[in-house]
């Protein structure tokens, strides 16, 4: 099964839960949508939300905007401003949350390194492990993820990216993610 596939499956499986969730709950507000949401719909969306193509997170990220159009007295804001009213991210923030976790826990060694050392830049002196983003001359290898991260991972706060706890990391990183958009 392709990505693409399992990612349709997903939205489908998702729909219907939304489907479930119009029928069977009277009430559209906040305190109730926003519960169900994080339980059955969330999880589904956030599998694997580091691997999937553009075209595949956009049919997410329309299932994610009708889930987050259940809820009332929000009807009148556009999705970007219903999602920091209601507090999830988009999936391209919580992408951006997944490889950053998994880019901190190989650097700092929590993880095996089996595919590669991630090398620091030396050139840097605000932040002691930003990485160089290096050019690439094939498409397919923008995707990889040493490369897809170090943009990203070179933009982020000092605190954020000096962490000593990867709890602590994952509140800096909400923080930061949050003030961003």
């Amino acid at each position: 099964m392709t990505m693409s596939q399992q990612c349709v499956l997903v939205a489908k499986k998702v729909n219907g839960i939304l489907g479930c969730i119009k029928k069977s709950v009277a009430s559209r507000s906040r305190e109730v949508i926003l519960p169900l949401y994080s339980a059955l719909v969330r999880p589904h969306l956030e599998d694997c939300v580091q691997f999937w193509a553009g075209k595949d997170r956009e049919v997410l990220e329309r299932v994610q905007q009708r889930a987050i159009k259940m809820s009332r007295g929000l009807e009148h804001l556009s999705y970007e401003e219903r999602l920091r009213n209601l507090g999830p991210f988009s999936l391209e923030k919580r992408r951006l949350r997944g490889t950053s976790d998994q880019h901190l826990k190989i650097l700092k060694a929590w993880v095996s390194r089996g595919w590669g050392p991630v090398v620091p830049s030396a050139r840097t002196r605000r932040i002691r492990h930003k990485l160089e983003h290096r050019k690439f001359h094939l498409n397919m290898r923008r995707s990889c993820f040493t490369l897809r991260v170090a943009e990203h991972w070179s933009r982020l706060a000092r605190e954020v990216v000096e962490s000593l706890s990867l709890e602590t990391f994952k509140t800096c990183l909400d923080t930061f993610l949050c003030n961003l958009l």
